[in-house]
């Protein structure tokens, strides 16, 4: 009893079920990376509705999301009414027989459908339960709402973020739905190590705002041992020199990071300036971090008498990390991206120049890819609640008259 789209499953992941809930970005990125190493992917919607993804982002074409291809590739989707007790039931039949539930509804509101690990872990004591929402499973704010913006400013990511003669800047993606899913990711495969031991289950909490704040270094601990807080600090880091955006010639940027002692030798040698390199003001990474005003800008008179094109040539001549500052059209006309096929060109039937990132990291024995772009609502009903619960077709018809499927 398998799908069409099953003989297309690779990677390592492969075999592995995973019933996906809840909506928007945190939870289903998770669901997205699970679907890219391999696992079967069953995405959960609201019949009629959909998740809001669907229709979200900054741009659309026939009105579709061009969003949706991407946080939903490589799933399939069923529409089932969860707030039903019949819709609950459903959940449970198919949680019988599943490697991991995933969810990111506010806490509690699983609990409410009978649905919480205690109840489902009865049905399947090996199930993997993940668990992504703003705050946790527990604590004073758990029951608050929770969105990726507001872990990232409780996490310490915000303030940090932009440059310090301006407000907390965001960083333009929503990078703490997408940290927190990559942590319940992360601790979903540790919990499939241990269920392979044990054959016992588990609970994954992951918190946007802890995965933001594990992203923090030392800022919390710079604070409690010296008293430090970090502030924004725009296109550098504090004492990390040199490591800047520099102008060229003909008014590109290039990001060049020579921040190393032997790294920085050799760009004072790129430079024709030897002496940097021994002079007693940025002979140390704790020099250049004391003088790195002045050092950015001896630096920046240099990159400005070259085209970027020749800047690059000559710091890759002596070996010092270097790069443009990248947006889309660069990363499509890269030769790099190309030759790692690092974006790829997928089929679609409204979409005739659809491109996405492909699957990372790579696997040198179980190789993922893109397997196939956001499916219909609804689109694997038949897959599922036939061959994989056995219902007949009134039974689902029934079903969809009572608005629960």
């Amino acid at each position: 009893m398998t799908d069409k789209n099953d003989q297309k499953l690779s990677g390592p992941l492969k075999g592995i079920r995973v019933i996906e809930l809840g909506q928007l970005l945190a939870g289903p990125f998770c669901g997205q990376l699970l679907a890219d190493y391999g696992a079967e992917v069953i995405k959960v919607e609201q019949p009629g509705v959909g998740d809001p993804m669907r229709v979200w982002g900054r741009e659309k074409s026939h009105g579709k999301s061009l969003w949706w291809p991407i946080i939903a590739r490589n799933k399939k989707s069923i529409t089932l009414n969860l707030r039903t007790e019949e819709g609950q039931q459903v959940i449970r039949d198919l949680v019988a027989n599943a490697d991991m539930l995933l969810e990111n509804f506010r806490p509690g509101t699983m609990e409410r459908w009978g649905l919480g690990y205690d109840e489902l872990k009865k049905i399947n004591p090996g199930l993997i339960m993940i668990r992504v929402s703003g705050y946790g499973q527990d604590g004073p704010y758990s029951k608050k709402a929770g969105y990726g913006a507001i872990g990232e400013a409780m996490g310490g990511m915000r303030y940090v973020v932009g440059d310090p003669s301006t407000p907390p800047s965001r960083m333009g993606i929503s990078i703490g739905d997408h940290l927190a899913a990559t942590f319940a990711c992360l601790g979903a495969l540790a919990a499939l190590h241990h269920k392979n031991m044990t054959g016992e289950g588990q609970v994954i909490d992951s918190a946007i705002y802890e995965a933001c704040l594990s992203m923090m270094e030392s800022l919390v601990t710079e604070y409690t041992e010296g008293g430090y807080i970090r502030e924004r600090s725009g296109s550098i880091l504090p004492k990390i020199a040199p490591s800047n955006i520099y102008p060229t010639k003909d008014d590109s940027m290039v990001l060049v990071a020579a921040n190393q002692n032997t790294v920085f030798a050799r760009l004072a040698e790129a430079m024709e300036r030897p002496d940097l390199a021994e002079d007693p003001r940025y002979k140390t990474h704790v020099a250049r971090g004391d003088n790195q005003t002045e050092l950015d800008d001896i630096i920046s008179d240099w990159t400005s008498t070259l085209t970027a094109d020749e800047l690059q040539v000559k710091l890759d001549e002596h070996g010092i990390p270097q790069g443009k500052i990248y947006r889309a059209p660069d990363m499509l006309d890269d030769p790099h991206f190309k030759a790692r096929e690092a974006i790829l060109k997928m089929a679609h039937p409204q979409f005739k120049n659809l491109q996405m990132q492909n699957v990372f990291p790579k696997f040198s024995k179980t190789p993922s890819t893109v397997r196939w772009t956001g499916p219909e609502l609804g689109e694997h009903n038949d897959y599922v609640y036939k061959e994989i619960l056995g219902m007949s077709e009134d039974d689902i018809n029934q079903n969809k008259e009572k608005e629960i499927m």
